[in-house]
């Protein structure tokens, strides 16, 4: 484990990527190659029904500094300049959007044995700020963050919430959506290949009650079958094969019992690395 407490948007986030990171209902392809120099390049392409949206990305590393460059299929072009540890502890990132002149925004993210700070700030005369900080230890954290628009002089965002974690396990309780939402997560490690997650959401307004449990275990070195559940009965299936180093197809199906008309989804995602 780290030696500082978890930053405050990474709460709960071993459970949510167990739950649903790679999971994927539509066609979607990747390539992507690096350099000795430290350039990467990826081109990925994603298909809903009949429409298909690509992007290319192109990466460069020079130390601890990386620029990223991204031009979509209607040429518009996001770029972020990153600075990691211009002091011990600081990394630092600046982001913007060509043609949109209101897109640019400086990322601040602090890590201290016994605090982490992030922040990120638009870079308009009037900018949306939000801030996140953690307190505790690598084991125990207490956090909360807040956004605020001076457009309007409106808090946008009041998020708090508690993380433990130990070598095999991870709980975390979040007071989300400005204190109307309590969300639990849980994570437990089983072994290096074998580990199971729940998440919990109550909303607190309408006495709702929302659950997904999942599981996630290495049938071989190159194989991960993941499963999920949810409280409506919707489940779902992944299986993920690396059938050469850094080359994956993964696989995922999903059924939903309310929907009537089609109540099952598939989806297929090929990543290639020579």
């Amino acid at each position: 484990m780290s030696k500082g407490p978890v930053p405050f948007p990474s709460f709960g986030k071993k459970a949510k990527d167990l739950l649903y990171k790679d999971y994927n209902f539509d066609q979607k392809f990747s390539w992507s190659t690096t350099s000795e120099s430290g350039l990467g390049i990826t081109a990925s392409g994603v298909k809903f029904d009949e429409l298909f949206i690509g992007d290319i990305r192109v990466q460069h590393k020079s130390g601890r500094n990386t620029v990223d460059v991204t031009i979509d299929c209607d040429s518009k072009v996001s770029t972020a300049v990153t600075f990691d540890e211009v002091v011990p502890g600081l990394k630092t990132s600046f982001g913007f959007k060509v043609p949109d002149q209101k897109s640019g925004k400086l990322d601040l993210q602090y890590l201290h044995d016994r605090f982490a700070l992030n922040s990120t700030i638009g870079l308009t005369s009037a900018p949306v700020i939000e801030l996140a900080t953690t307190i505790g230890t690598n084991e125990l954290a207490v956090g909360a963050e807040v956004g605020f628009d001076s457009t309007s002089a409106s808090v946008t965002k009041y998020n708090s919430g508690v993380s433990y974690t130990k070598d095999d396990f991870s709980a975390a309780l979040q007071m989300a959506d400005k204190g109307e939402t309590l969300k639990a997560s849980y994570i437990h490690l089983f072994s290096p290949s074998s580990a199971v997650a729940a998440e919990v959401t109550h909303r607190l307004k309408t006495k709702e009650n929302y659950f997904t449990i999942g599981s996630s275990h290495a049938l071989d070195p190159s194989t991960t079958l993941k499963t999920r559940f949810s409280n409506s009965g919707k489940a779902g299936l992944l299986c993920r094969h690396e059938w050469r180093p850094k080359s994956y197809v993964t696989l995922s199906a999903e059924y939903d019992p309310k929907v009537v008309s089609s109540p099952s989804r598939f989806g297929v995602a090929v990543a290639l690395s020579p």
